[in-house]
């Protein structure tokens, strides 16, 4: 397996991830130490927002670098 696919399936896990989280508002995510900081920041909906626009633009670059790798 390419180190390319590889990296690929770790941003894909993580836009999902964090999309995931955004959408469920999952308690656990976002009283995570790593996640405190953009809540205390935004507030709990403006996190939501954030983690959600982080988690969709890392599933489209997962998306494209598929596409880039498979033409070459």
């Amino acid at each position: 397996m390419n180190l390319h696919f590889i990296v690929q399936a770790m941003f894909l896990l993580t836009g999902a991830i964090s999309l995931l989280a955004s959408l469920l508002d999952w308690e656990w995510f976002f009283s995570a130490d790593n996640a405190k900081f953009l809540v205390k920041r935004l507030g709990r909906n403006g996190a939501r927002w954030a983690y959600g626009i982080l988690g969709a633009l890392f599933i489209a670059a997962a998306v494209f670098f598929y596409y880039q790798i498979k033409r070459l």
